[in-house]
Formats: structure tokens, sequence, C-alpha cells
């Protein structure tokens, strides 16, 4: 199983339970989410980026995942991505390190398959 099918199986299985308690908190959390990286004054791609550099240095692998194909699939190139991760490495010091490799292990799945 590739990086994101298996994060997209475990992403869908949870969004399943969290949305199956019908609960009102949790629905104004994900739309809020979901309208922080709406197109405004800063267009979608950049703001998968930033996105992508606070989610590697909180080291959420499942975020990093997201933000990444996301930007990749906005049009980000991979020089783009790399300054991006970079920012959180400069930002986050050497802790960030092995979720950096997960992060381009994955972009390099999305070249390859252009995911």
């Amino acid at each position: 199983m590739s990086i994101f099918e298996e994060f997209d199986k475990r992403r869908n299985e949870g969004n399943d339970l969290v949305n199956s308690q019908d609960f009102l908190p949790y629905k104004r959390f994900y739309n809020l989410d979901t309208n922080a990286y709406s197109e405004g004054a800063l267009n979608e791609k950049v703001k998968e980026l930033m996105g992508l550099s606070c989610s590697l240095l909180l080291r959420c692998n499942d975020c990093v995942l997201y933000h990444i194909r996301n930007a990749f699939n906005l049009g980000a190139t991979k020089q783009e991505i790399n300054e991006t991760l970079n920012i959180a490495l400069v930002i986050g010091g050497s802790i960030i390190i092995p979720h950096l490799r997960s992060a381009l292990a994955a972009l390099e799945e999305l070249i390859e398959n252009k995911i």
C-alpha cells in the first residue's frame, strides 16, 4: 500500500468516526479549517504551503501528507515544497529531520505517481 493509500484509508475512517458523533463543535472546527485554506488575499497554494511548513514544525505526519499533496496538486513545484520544508527545519531544528525524511518520501511518491 502506498503512503497516500494508507493515509487516505486512515483519514477517511477517522473522519467517518468524527462525523458520526453529530457534534456541533467538531463540525464548526472542520468548517473553520476548510475556510482557512480557501482563496483569499493569499491563494490556495500559498496557504497549503504555509500549512505544510506549520505541520512539519508541529511534527504531524498526517497533516504533512495532507498539505504536501494539496500543495502539489495546486501546482507547487519540488523547489517550492523544499523551500517550504526548509523554513520548518530552520525554525524547528534537528528534531524535524525524521519528519522531513517522511515528507520527502511522500513528495517523491507524488512526483512518481502524479497523484
